[in-house]
């Protein structure tokens, strides 16, 4: 099979992750599909495009794995092009809790060292082919504290500055390097606000479209960035989120006049 249009994609046993795949798989590529835990990928025996995935659970902390991920894409599909690096997870700790460093340090093991790992690792084989595309999924939480959520939010930051420097590094080997940065998306991580009542209304009055974004919205984004339209641009991370990120949150936003 040719090495083109082939992808890996992190984190796709649900959400954003799984989404970004099948949307992958329904314009012609050829997928690699990553989660924690062999159930959360059961999806794709029942998928109209099974034949385009390839599924291989295993934790994106380790080094390891994210090699045998590159190396099932060369082996199985003939190439690499794209890698999604969107593998992450929640949980801050408080500060006092005697597990908090370690939660901490868990999260920064998924959401940084494990994008580390996966734009090495994809890299061994964009730079032999003189082209590729890294991305990796950072969030709004990257850019200010949340209350309880501050291992989250560094390991977000660090996956906007890492999309940077890996873009620098990379740009001469033809290689882009972009991110994406969801704002409020309903997706299994925020599904323990839908018990709580009003949550997710109130946090949609804080962003100017006034909904929760939705999974399919940020695989688009995913794709455009993959995508020959976006040849020039590397280094960047889109902020998709429905303006969260342009709204200082100092004054109410306006209903219409």
């Amino acid at each position: 099979m040719s090495r083109s249009e082939v992808a890996i994609v992190t984190g796709a046993g649900s959400g954003i992750g799984r989404a970004t795949a099948e949307l992958f798989a329904s314009r012609g590529y050829r997928v690699v599909v990553n989660d924690l835990s062999p159930e959360s990928l059961k999806w794709v025996d029942a998928s109209p495009d099974a034949q385009s995935f390839l599924a291989l659970p295993g934790d994106v902390s380790a080094a390891d794995h994210n090699a045998a991920l590159v190396e099932a894409a060369v082996k199985h599909f003939g190439g690499l092009s794209v890698s999604v690096l969107n593998a992450g997870m929640v949980g801050t700790l408080p500060w006092e809790d005697p597990g908090a460093v370690e939660k901490f340090e868990r999260i920064m093991a998924v959401n940084v060292t494990g994008v580390v790992h996966g734009i090495r690792h994809a890299a061994e084989v964009m730079k032999k082919n003189g082209t590729g595309v890294i991305l990796a999924t950072a969030s709004t939480s990257g850019l200010r504290g949340d209350p309880g959520n501050y291992a989250y939010n560094a390991s977000k930051a660090a996956v906007f500055n890492l999309v940077r420097a890996a873009a620098v590094d990379l740009g001469v080997y033809g290689i882009r390097v972009n991110g994406v940065a969801p704002g409020p998306v309903e997706t299994g991580i925020t599904e323990r606000l839908k018990g709580l009542p009003g949550a997710m209304e109130e946090m949609a009055k804080r962003i100017p479209l006034r909904r929760w974004g939705q999974p399919h919205e940020l695989a688009e984004a995913f794709f455009f960035l993959a995508s020959p339209a976006a040849s020039f641009i590397t280094g960047t991370t889109l902020m998709v989120d429905g303006g969260h990120s342009a709204h200082a949150a100092h004054f109410d936003l306006r209903d219409k006049a």
